[in-house]
């Protein structure tokens, strides 16, 4: 006998029919209601943050997981504000996420209630505000328009980016007439015609470079970009946010030429330049991810699929579903179809940036890096957060076999790689068998912004390392200091902190260590991957040990400098 049930209830029964098993947020008194009805669903876990910054990277990361839509909730006022960074990440980088934001009740809308967002009367208005972080954005001011507001919602998040729902309490709290619910029902995405790019690959002679991006992640088209790669034998170079995407070096995967961009590895830029034909696969080539190339991709014929076309001029198919489109396109190109004119490519040494050599205190960045490569296992997931911490695993960190490595570089927002990393590691147990260990890389400046979210980790004993790099600084803004400004001063120096030492004093049960050396790094990490539950390294490093981050290392002349200092 069908009843009538809540508009939150509705919410959560509709997002369990889509395959969401999380919601991530914190609680409060205008989305209690979310939280009453979630608690009553055995198939829905609701999953309580700290800050509602990182709620939205924890749904961020189980998104790029792979694990399904990520889904944050917040209560009005301070709250709904502090989501604004953490969708904006997820704007910017394309991440599908449904944000439901709870409101004062529709009654007091204009009339001077604490927190009222609603844009009458004075008032702050949400919905303007939250129209410019997301590709959706309704407020829901009618309990019957749940039903069609939140279809599309998780329909337009699915196109890649947040989409939001305001949800006022009163309309949280109200009853919808019984109904015959089909419940979910996933729509089909536009799949571009490759044709164009089928012909161009035709009429190519030579050695074909693809630059493949974040929406093979965001898609998990990893396997049909294999596919594609292995008939054209071409070579595979990464976006910095998407480098798990090409396989790796070592395993089977000698084409990976490594990553592109401020960040990445010189030989791309040799690799596309002696091409016959670039092809972009699921990236806009920001900035950030094609910087050092803007020469080799004019002088290159460049051909693009994906959901937005890049930066640069080129052929362009739009495609909102990347994995059928690549099935498509290579199935196009296999046997008797097969383009005649492509060559195999010569082999390009993976090449490496050289910061300038530092001896002082501390632990190096690529020594850190080879240790962790040393003892990380197969399987394992690695979230990077930004900084000179960040731009050397980027560089130096092979990805590992079977897992994910995450960094936003959207926003680049520090202190997002704490809440992706326990986002990621509620992802992967939905995902595959035995859970496996999640590693957060992150500086101390990142970790004061949003490190206590450490205590969530703790709180759901998640398997997650914890590698904080601990250089009582922001180092890349001391960088900048020393490069821009000649080192006269610097605001970003820090007191000293003994990080591992004062975690373990807070959180009773959490083990965590100091690290002092290369070695006592790979010894703790070997540790750590036996532990239940999260672990936490604090390394000693050196905020003056120059970064592999291209921009700064050009710096050269006063010239370079002004450049740098407008771009990076």
């Amino acid at each position: 006998m069908l009843r009538n049930q809540r508009v939150v209830d509705h919410i959560v029964g509709h997002l369990a029919a889509a395959g969401v098993s999380h919601i991530f947020g914190v609680d409060g008194a205008n989305i209690e209601d979310l939280y009453d009805a979630a608690h009553f669903r055995p198939d829905i876990t609701a999953v309580l943050a700290k800050h509602e910054f990182s709620a939205a990277t924890m749904a961020d990361g189980y998104s790029r997981a792979g694990a399904g839509l990520g889904v944050v909730a917040a209560t009005s006022g301070g709250g709904a504000l502090n989501l604004v960074p953490g969708l904006g990440e997820s704007f910017s980088s394309r991440v599908p996420v449904l944000a439901l934001v709870g409101q004062p009740a529709t009654t007091m809308d204009g009339r001077g209630s604490f927190q009222d967002t609603s844009g009458r009367n004075g008032a702050l208005d949400a919905h303007a505000l939250f129209s410019t972080v997301s590709v959706f954005c309704r407020r829901v001011l009618d309990p019957a328009d749940i039903v069609w507001a939140l279809s599309a919602a998780v329909a337009a998040a699915r196109t890649g980016g947040p989409a939001v729902l305001l949800l006022p309490k009163d309309i949280q709290q109200a009853q919808l007439p019984a109904r015959g619910d089909p419940g979910y029902i996933e729509r089909p995405r536009m799949v571009g015609d490759p044709q164009p790019i089928v012909r161009a690959l035709r009429q190519t002679v030579g050695p074909v470079t693809i630059i493949a991006g974040e929406q093979v992640a965001r898609d998990d088209a990893r396997a049909e970009l294999a596919s594609l790669r292995s008939v054209l034998r071409a070579r595979v170079a990464c976006v910095p946010d998407a480098k798990d995407v090409a396989g790796t070096p070592g395993y089977g995967a000698s084409s990976a030429l490594g990553v592109t961009g401020v960040m990445g590895h010189p030989g791309v830029a040799q690799a596309v330049s002696e091409s016959a034909l670039c092809l972009v696969v699921g990236s806009r080539l920001t900035v950030t991810a094609r910087a050092g190339l803007d020469e080799a991709l004019a002088a290159v014929r460049t051909i693009s699929i994906g959901s937005a076309p890049p930066y640069v001029a080129c052929t362009h198919v739009h495609t909102d579903d990347l994995r059928a489109s690549l099935r498509t396109l290579t199935h196009a190109l296999e046997g008797s179809m097969r383009p005649n004119g492509i060559r195999v490519p010569d082999s390009v040494a993976r090449t490496h940036l050289a910061p300038p050599q530092y001896s002082g205190p501390g632990v190096r960045y690529r020594d850190a890096m080879s240790a962790l490569d040393e003892v990380l296992t197969e399987g394992t997931d690695v979230v990077v957060d930004a900084g000179n911490t960040g731009a050397a695993a980027i560089h130096h960190l092979p990805v590992r076999r079977g897992g994910r490595f995450l960094v936003a570089l959207g926003m680049g927002g520090m202190g997002y790689s704490f809440g992706a990393g326990i986002g990621m590691a509620f992802g992967r147990r939905n995902t595959r068998g035995p859970t496996p260990r999640v590693v957060v890389i992150a500086g101390d400046g990142a970790f004061f912004m949003h490190g206590m979210e450490i205590h969530t980790a703790v709180h759901y004993r998640l398997p997650v390392t914890f590698v904080l790099f601990n250089n009582n600084a922001h180092a890349m803004c001391v960088t900048r200091e020393q490069l821009y400004f000649k080192g006269a001063y610097s605001y970003n120096r820090f007191a000293p902190s003994r990080l591992g030492d004062g975690l373990r004093a807070m959180f009773p049960g959490l083990d965590a260590v100091e690290v002092h050396d290369a070695d006592g790094l790979a010894a703790a990490l070997r540790t750590s991957l036996h532990a239940d539950g999260p672990f936490v390294l604090s390394v000693d490093c050196a905020a003056d040990e120059f970064p592999p981050f291209a921009p700064f290392l050009s710096c050269t002349n006063r010239k370079d400098r002004e450049d740098v200092a407008a771009n990076a």
